[in-house]
């Protein structure tokens, strides 16, 4: 399991450093700027929610196939750049910011990018510290995609690689189940750490009073 769970810890990386800047900055756009059919287009971002991913599936791996992106770290990480989950959630943070801040960081000079890094993002970390964890474990359980984006063993990410122990070895479940434990493990450690930054920021503005 050992490249298995090194290239799922490489792609998992790869999708939450993306997915957290393309979030946090259509986030910042949706809850602070105006701009033309500002509600319509939110609309159809929350909408991409209700497509599962067998809906795009043939055409994504049509498209990777076309650009040689087959067995490699982009052609795994890159249909996960942006998730609709991630904007709302951040977004939902942001609309707790108050405006006084806006207008007085707009007086002390900042621009958008320093509010969005100085004062919005510190603002907002126990939402966008649980969105991280959920991406995490969306990303390092992927097996639908990187089934279809590998066709070599050299290839397989972690889950993959569970599934080729349990067909390979079927005389031998001890090793199956030790296999699952190992794979288990990076995300066990990440919520008995991050259980609470989770749980606060999922109930962020739940409860007023």
């Amino acid at each position: 399991l050992g490249r298995a769970m090194a290239i799922s810890a490489v792609v998992t990386l790869v999708i939450i450093a993306t997915q957290f800047l393309t979030s946090v900055m259509a986030a910042y756009a949706f809850a602070f700027l105006e701009f033309p059919f500002k509600r319509l287009m939110f609309a159809i971002v929350i909408g991409t929610l209700l497509l599962p991913i067998e809906v795009t599936l043939i055409a994504n791996v049509r498209t990777i196939r076309d650009l040689g992106w087959l067995n490699s770290v982009h052609g795994l990480s890159v249909p996960f750049f942006a998730t609709a989950l991630g904007i709302f959630l951040i977004r939902q943070g942001f609309l707790g910011i108050p405006r006084d801040l806006r207008d007085a960081a707009t007086i002390d000079g900042f621009g958008h990018l320093g509010f969005l890094f100085r004062v919005a993002i510190p603002l907002a970390k126990p939402v966008i510290g649980s969105f991280l964890v959920i991406s995490f474990l969306g990303a390092w359980n992927q097996y639908v995609w990187p089934r279809n984006a590998t066709d070599t063993k050299a290839w397989q990410t972690a889950q993959i690689a569970l599934r080729t122990l349990t067909t390979e070895r079927i005389d031998q479940l001890n090793i199956a189940f030790a296999g699952a434990i190992i794979a288990a493990l990076p995300l066990v450690v990440l919520l008995v750490f991050f259980q609470r930054q989770m749980v606060r920021g999922l109930t962020a503005g739940a409860v007023k009073g």
